[in-house]
């Protein structure tokens, strides 16, 4: 099960809303649906969480590039919701990598291997493909800016160390988890 929130932050304290991610298939969707929150181009947090597994971040600061801090990239690559925050960039990797997908055959089998080889490849670790590269080069734990919330009260270290209820942690550290509340 998944919570997603937008906090906006205004003059007057932060302003929560619901968000219904069904319609959002990019990081660039995610961060319009965010600036819409805020017509003054204040700064808007994007909260997504999933149960116990893994949370994300988002912060939009008017025009500029979204930053991103995704508790465990693993668990959030198996996620739809998960992958429209793996970027390449945050990955590490280099856009339009796409030679996994040349490689790969539909029986899922790579060029060169026989059906009989497929099970050792599970054995590997591939798991699947996400945003173009194999699953496996997906890190287990933290991605991303670990300091995007630092100016609001939550250090780095303390973001990284948050578990299961992440986002009510995050809300409560900025104030605003009254707002938070009435939207969960």
């Amino acid at each position: 099960m998944y919570f997603a929130a937008l906090l906006a932050r205004t003059e007057d304290g932060w302003e929560a809303s619901d968000t219904e991610l069904d319609d959002v298939e990019t990081l660039s969707d995610l961060a319009d649906l965010a600036r819409e929150a805020s017509p003054d181009d204040d700064t808007v947090l994007v909260l997504i969480e999933q149960e116990d597994s893994w949370f994300g971040v988002v912060r939009i600061d008017g025009e500029e590039d979204p930053r991103i801090f995704v508790s465990d990239a693993a668990a959030a690559a198996r996620s739809s919701y998960g992958e429209i925050l793996l970027t390449d960039e945050l990955l590490g990797r280099d856009p339009g990598d796409d030679d996994v997908l040349d490689a790969l055959d539909l029986d899922g089998t790579e060029d060169g291997e026989n059906e009989d080889d497929a099970d050792d490849t599970e054995d590997e670790g591939v798991v699947g493909v996400v945003n173009g590269s194999p699953a496996e080069a997906v890190p287990h734990g933290p991605v991303g800016d670990a300091g995007i919330l630092d100016d609001l009260g939550v250090g780095e270290k303390e973001l990284r160390s948050l578990s299961s209820d992440a986002v009510t942690e995050i809300a409560d550290a900025l104030g605003a988890s009254e707002v938070l509340e009435t939207v969960r």
